[in-house]
């Protein structure tokens, strides 16, 4: 015997025989088929009037790349949505032997880099209440300190799914309405028990393509990604899964509001009916604290590849054989000892913030007590980054960003590339002149050296001798991990 449907099955719209409501809304004749099947003495309350739900998606997909700067996300970056339902077989599961999450977070933003992949999470809301949101946090910690983004469950998530690239999710219905927009995905968790093997979804489940979470999963992503034809993904919806999410797109608000007129004997309004638009979500940027192993390849004439990876438990992979490697930490790193390792210390901040001193100040500082770090970045508003080095240099980078913030790079990459050509033997005059070309996976960024005042005596410490820029920077090293 089949098990029953949820939401379909007559425990669920039945009472002592009779439907429990006037009105059963469905979206698709699809549902009505299955509804004749699980419980007929339902389908006279059916009702097709579409998914309102997905009908604001829809509205809302000209904005997508207002959600995706709402989310940091920089251009030529790919945003990678996890997302999880709430039953112990899906993506944030019950912790058993097939939960993949545990080990999948921190990979997310230790082997993808971290200027090329923007990783965030979208979980269930009964995950939330579940757990408590105390517990979830500390759960995803050391994710969300390499740069992972926990979305809002409630108001932000269909701002997400539009804004995705690539969804990695599960067999709940946020990742169905991915696809359903046109967003590749890799189901993390494919558990078909519970789903009506009728349905759009389980036949979505049975042909989407798995994660494999034990391999590589930059790999993985970038293949999905090559395999999509077009630029980008959830600019057109997806003709499977969109044709069965509703079979009326663009008029639930319609179909709604004239049932419930009737319902109640009514007449309607003139006026047409609407859906509120999706908000806007408050800017969230990124916050990246977990230390940072950084490859540089130097290229000549000022041009500089710079690929960054938060907290790896190992040294980054093939693709960057024979580039130098740096260590670069954010002032607030979890574990203050990883400062004394670091190359290049950094921080975010408001040049005026009367607790830093201002930039100049907060350079000197940091290098005074941290006298193995070769230089210091303190990145202030509109991107503009002062930076000190060892050798006593006071420089002003600036990356060329036409169309704000986001179109450039991260200041504190284009200090990492600074780092790079002075241990490579440029001086700061040198770059001064010609300026920074800094290639990162997400596109090219030209940067602006500008020497600020005459050039400091050396600050004490290992790295720096009178005459001499910065210390070379040793080939790659082994990398401690992050508590």
């Amino acid at each position: 015997m089949a098990p029953p449907v949820f939401g379909l099955s007559p425990e669920w719209l039945l009472a002592d025989g009779t439907p429990v409501a006037d009105s059963l809304v469905l979206s698709h004749p699809e549902q009505v088929e299955r509804l004749r099947a699980a419980c007929p003495e339902a389908v006279s309350t059916a009702v097709l009037a579409g998914d309102p739900c997905f009908d604001r998606m829809l509205a809302a997909v000209p904005y997508r790349e207002r959600f995706r700067r709402a989310l940091g996300v920089r251009r030529g970056q790919r945003l990678v949505l996890l997302n999880s339902t709430w039953n112990p077989d899906s993506l944030f599961g019950d912790g058993g032997a097939e939960d993949v999450l545990p080990s999948l977070l921190p990979r997310l933003t230790a082997e993808l880099p971290a200027d090329t992949y923007r990783p965030a999470a979208v979980l269930h809301p009964n995950i939330w209440h579940g757990h408590g949101p105390g517990q979830v946090r500390a759960w995803l910690d050391r994710a969300r300190r390499g740069g992972l983004a926990l979305v809002d469950p409630l108001d932000g998530w269909r701002q997400a799914l539009i804004a995705a690239d690539v969804i990695i999710g599960d067999a709940g219905s946020v990742t169905y309405y991915g696809a359903a927009l046109g967003t590749p995905v890799l189901l993390g968790a494919a558990p078909t028990d519970g789903l009506d093997a009728g349905s759009p979804v389980a036949a979505f489940v049975r042909r989407a393509p798995r994660l494999a979470p034990h391999a590589p999963l930059r790999s993985q992503l970038e293949t999905l990604l090559n395999s999509r034809p077009g630029p980008q993904p959830a600019t057109e919806p997806d003709p499977g899964p969109a044709g069965l999410v509703s079979s009326v797109p663009g008029e639930a608000a319609t179909l709604l509001r004239r049932h419930f007129y009737g319902l109640i004997g009514v007449p309607e309004p003139s006026e047409p009916a609407l859906l509120d638009p999706l908000p806007l979500p408050s800017y969230e940027p990124v916050t990246r604290t977990a230390p940072l192993r950084v490859v540089t390849r130097l290229l000549g004439a000022g041009e500089v590849e710079v690929a960054r990876y938060a907290d790896p438990r190992a040294e980054p992979g093939e693709d960057e054989e024979g580039g130098d490697a740096h260590t670069a930490v954010h002032e607030d790193t979890l574990d203050p000892g990883r400062l004394a390792l670091a190359d290049v210390i950094f921080r975010y901040g408001a040049a005026d913030d009367p607790r830093f001193g201002g930039p100049e100040r907060w350079t000197e500082e940091v290098l005074a007590r941290h006298p193995h770090s070769a230089l210091a970045a303190f990145v202030a508003e509109g991107g503009v980054c002062t930076v000190r080095t060892r050798a006593g240099s006071l420089l002003r980078l600036s990356a060329h960003a036409p169309d704000g913030p986001l179109s450039g790079a991260d200041p504190a990459v284009c200090a990492s590339a600074l780092h790079a050509w002075l241990a490579g033997g440029s001086t700061p005059d040198e770059l001064a002149a010609g300026g920074m070309t800094v290639h990162t996976g997400a596109g090219v960024c030209q940067v602006s050296v500008t020497p600020v005042g005459p050039r400091d005596p050396v600050i004490p410490g290992t790295p720096g001798t009178p005459g001499t820029p910065v210390a070379p920077v040793a080939p790659v090293a082994p990398v401690i991990p992050e508590r």
